[in-house]
């Protein structure tokens, strides 16, 4: 299924807050993590939602406190009845506002914080965690989760989609309105993929976005990747997917391969389908960048694709939070037709 890329976006509703409290894979690994971590401490919840459920697992593995922090207001207001129907007022703290924001007592042990978007820092995790480091954790103190990695390989839209339209699936039509209204006019929106077929990887994969929340978190950051393709094929863009582990010693939550509540992320380089043979490289230059805001990224791709049946090929992709462009490309313009 096509939708926007939404988790960057005030987009949030009970539909999606219970696509995320029902997710087991993703879950399990937080969940084991605040049992290791949260006994006894004072853990922050950065990004509670309505339903607090890191706060909440946060208060079952035993902490000493939790500050929960919401920015959203209506999420917020929900997250307040919650709070009172469960009766966790004397656990949780509940306040509204966005974390790098708020000046917080006391410093906090852990900080828990599932602000990971389809490409891993498209929520601005690393600019509200390496804030949280700087001024709200205790020395010593440890982020949920551990690292989040966005890899990338070659493929092509349609075999993406397993021969499907490329279109937006109508449930996702009414967040697509919402970003549209929020950035107050249509662009073109990073394209998120719900069950992208693995078997359309042509390439192998490489890391092109790596964030160390407990080491060194850059908030931006270049890197320049090689793609070399292992069977013939049709190439027009790249696929990205997260590894994401919450403890250091576990092996990563891999999106593509495992059913979580992240999606793929498409990004269109090539105007058409190009052949490829085994041992064609693309090679590609990943760049994250703040956006204006300061706090959610910018990303932009650069690459060249080099054949031995049709030579070589140049594309630059500008994928930007806050879109100026609308249908300027051919993918574009199927999605949004006049």
């Amino acid at each position: 299924m096509l939708w926007p890329s939404i988790g960057e976006y005030p987009c949030y509703d009970p539909f999606l807050y219970q696509t995320l409290t029902s997710d087991a894979a993703r879950n399990q690994r937080f969940r084991v993590a605040l049992q290791k971590l949260a006994r006894g401490k004072v853990v922050l919840d950065i990004g509670t939602g309505q339903d607090l459920i890191w706060a909440r697992e946060a208060v079952a593995a035993g902490a000493g406190h939790v500050l929960a922090l919401e920015v959203m207001e209506e999420s917020f207001l929900r997250g307040s009845e919650n709070l009172r129907s469960l009766r966790l007022q004397d656990d949780i703290t509940l306040l509204q506002g966005g974390s790098t924001s708020l000046h917080l007592d006391p410093k906090a042990d852990v900080c828990v914080a599932e602000i990971i978007g389809s490409v891993a820092g498209a929520e601005g995790a690393a600019v509200v965690l390496a804030d949280a480091r700087r001024r709200h954790l205790a020395p010593g103190g440890i982020v949920v989760p551990h690292r989040c990695v966005t890899r990338a390989a070659a493929v092509c839209l349609r075999d993406v989609l397993g021969g499907n339209p490329v279109s937006f699936s109508q449930e996702a039509i009414k967040y697509l309105q919402v970003i549209f209204d929020w950035n107050e006019a249509p662009f073109d929106v990073r394209m998120r993929i719900k069950n992208a077929a693995p078997a359309a990887v042509l390439s192998n994969s490489e890391p092109v976005e790596i964030l160390n929340f407990n080491g060194d978190l850059l908030e931006e950051q270049e890197r320049r990747v090689s793609l070399t393709m292992n069977r013939p094929g049709k190439v027009d863009g790249i696929l990205t997917w997260l590894e994401l582990s919450c403890l250091p010693d576990e092996p990563p939550l891999d999106t593509l391969h495992m059913d979580t509540s992240w999606g793929s992320v498409y990004f269109p380089l090539f105007d058409s389908e190009i052949p490829v043979e085994g041992g064609d490289v693309l090679g590609l230059t990943f760049r994250t960048s703040l956006g204006e805001d300061r706090l959610h990224p910018n990303y932009r791709l650069e690459a060249t694709l080099r054949t031995d049946r049709t030579g070589e090929h140049s594309a630059d992709l500008a994928a930007p939070h806050r879109g100026r462009t609308f249908r300027d490309r051919p993918v574009y313009r199927v999605l949004f037709p006049e």
